[in-house]
């Protein structure tokens, strides 16, 4: 299994531009170090459908056509999300690519969730809010230890504080109340976090000293 896949390798010209995507190291890359291809994967799982996220979904063939990335994959969704994601409004239309996920959809390789669900053991999902509407968490659970692949909750060190919350994010108070509660949690259960969008820490503890929070990062 697989949670979000990236930006891809779709955007255009003046979009790599304005994001400053830099592509040299790609998902192909860090799967090849798992000793993984795209053709091992068989569940893709949406955290939200943004493309920063859901762009790795599809991919274009040689044909130039867009088709699933992951050719023998499952593609898990929220079903709520994907209604947003297609119907989108004026706030968050750039933010939904329809071709990072209608294609999916088009193949027939989608299955929905409506809730919180186990997707398979020691892996579920549950709703935060806040960054859109349906955006989720994903929790992994083994031996007695929990590891949470916050994406857009948390996506950076610097927003473990609770009144950091980005400009992205379509409910902030909804994200303040889910973060506040989950943070404390995450710093009583010792979860190990994963910081999506972090350029250098990949994942870490929540710690609290004389009341100031801080991350303790893994080393690999």
């Amino acid at each position: 299994m697989i949670i979000d896949a990236g930006i891809g390798g779709k955007m255009d010209a003046k979009s790599i531009d304005i994001y400053a995507i830099d592509r040299t190291r790609h998902l192909d890359h860090a799967l090849a170090d798992a000793g993984l291809t795209r053709s091992d994967i068989d569940i893709v799982l949406a955290s939200h459908l943004h493309f920063d996220h859901a762009g790795g979904f599809t991919a274009r063939d040689a044909a130039g056509e867009v088709v699933p990335a992951f050719p023998r994959a499952r593609y898990v969704v929220r079903t709520a999300e994907w209604h947003d994601a297609t119907h989108p409004h004026e706030r968050n239309r750039a933010s939904y690519l329809a071709e990072n996920f209608v294609p999916l959809a088009d193949a027939g390789v989608v299955d929905f969730v409506d809730g919180d669900a186990a997707i398979m053991p020691g892996v579920r999902v549950v709703r935060t809010g806040g960054h859109t509407m349906h955006h989720q968490i994903v929790y992994l659970e083994s031996g007695g230890r929990t590891a949470v692949f916050a994406a857009d909750l948390i996506p950076t060190v610097a927003h473990i504080d609770e009144p950091w919350i980005m400009g992205y994010d379509l409910y902030p108070m909804d994200t303040l109340t889910f973060k506040r509660r989950f943070v404390r949690e995450a710093i009583e259960r010792e979860y190990l976090i994963f910081f999506e969008h972090d350029p250098v820490v990949a994942a870490g503890v929540i710690r609290e000293q004389d009341g100031r929070k801080f991350v303790e990062p893994v080393t690999v």
